[in-house]
């Protein structure tokens, strides 16, 4: 990809990554920027002149900026997500380390934060883990972690729901 080798190129990776990360997360937080996004009835010239202040006022500048721009005008901004994401992929090849998502019934403290990161790290090979947190009262208890193309569902409603089936199997 382009602009992980220009950002790599200008030891700009961790910014930039930060940048496409921000502009991910205020996608994600606005359902009008996400239809802005998606929507392919705006024009480039429209995309280009809202994006101007939207980058601008979330402090988006430089090789990241101008990138964002350019998926614009290429008409490719419905792609972003996915073009985020694989410079994510290649950023943390490069450095050695994997991405999890956790999800949890309530808030998890630091300490057992912190061990689930060693135990996900051994079982990455040692590679850091980046931890995304989520909570979600609705799987009663226990944790669901992604890591890579894994998953682990160890929730109480799994296990209920696995329990369910058997019993209905044996009845």
């Amino acid at each position: 990809m382009a602009l992980y080798e220009l950002a790599k190129e200008q030891g700009l990776t961790d910014q930039v990554a930060k940048d496409l990360e921000n502009f991910a997360a205020l996608i994600a937080e606005s359902k009008d920027l996400k239809r802005f996004v998606t929507a392919p009835i705006y024009s480039a010239e429209e995309q280009l002149k809202a994006l101007n202040d939207i980058l601008a006022r979330a402090g988006i500048s430089g090789i990241s900026a101008n990138f964002v721009k350019l998926v614009a005008m290429k008409r490719r901004l419905t792609h972003i997500g996915d073009i985020i994401a694989d410079f994510h992929k290649l950023d943390d090849q490069a450095k050695g380390r994997v991405r999890a998502e956790v999800t949890a019934a309530e808030p998890l403290k630091d300490a057992h934060v912190a061990a689930l990161k060693n135990a996900l790290s051994e079982l990455s090979g040692g590679k850091s883990v980046e931890l995304a947190l989520k909570v979600d009262p609705g799987i009663i208890g226990g944790l669901i972690v992604k890591l890579g193309s894994r998953m682990i569902d160890g929730s109480l409603k799994t296990r209920l729901n696995s329990l369910r089936t058997r019993l209905k199997e044996v009845g």
